[in-house]
């Protein structure tokens, strides 16, 4: 298992931008899928976007492609990014990073695939 913390998170209205970060506690990503879950008021965890760290390998989910982008940082091999952009009412919830190593691309959006989970950030967006 990894520590992962979460940051960037914050109130912006809509059609605005926020970057999230995923940083790894005292090691470096090597064999990991990270994710990005988020969950809603009310409502249940979602599978947001996933990067493959040795491959750059992204997948999004149908409600942020194109608005959202995962990246990693190349420099610092301990951190992924989540550039939120367009920003509706809809994205608010309390966003989560995840991360495991052996995820085969079947499971990537399943949230039980990972074993790692940050505290959480919230992104709240208002009309």
């Amino acid at each position: 298992q990894v520590q992962l913390v979460e940051s960037g998170g914050g109130l912006v209205q809509a059609g605005g931008s926020l970057r999230l970060s995923c940083t790894a506690s005292g090691r470096t990503f090597n064999q990991h899928t990270i994710g990005w879950f988020r969950q809603p008021p009310g409502n249940e965890r979602e599978f947001v976007a996933a990067i493959r760290w040795n491959s750059r390998t992204t997948i999004y989910a149908d409600s942020v492609k194109g608005r959202f982008t995962i990246s990693r940082d190349n420099a610092r091999r301990d951190t992924v990014y989540l550039q939120m952009n367009s920003l509706y009412p809809d994205d608010t919830a309390v966003y989560y990073c995840a991360a495991d190593t052996g995820i085969i691309l079947s499971s990537i959006r399943n949230d039980a695939s990972y074993d790692s989970w940050g505290q959480g950030t919230q992104v709240t967006v208002s009309s």
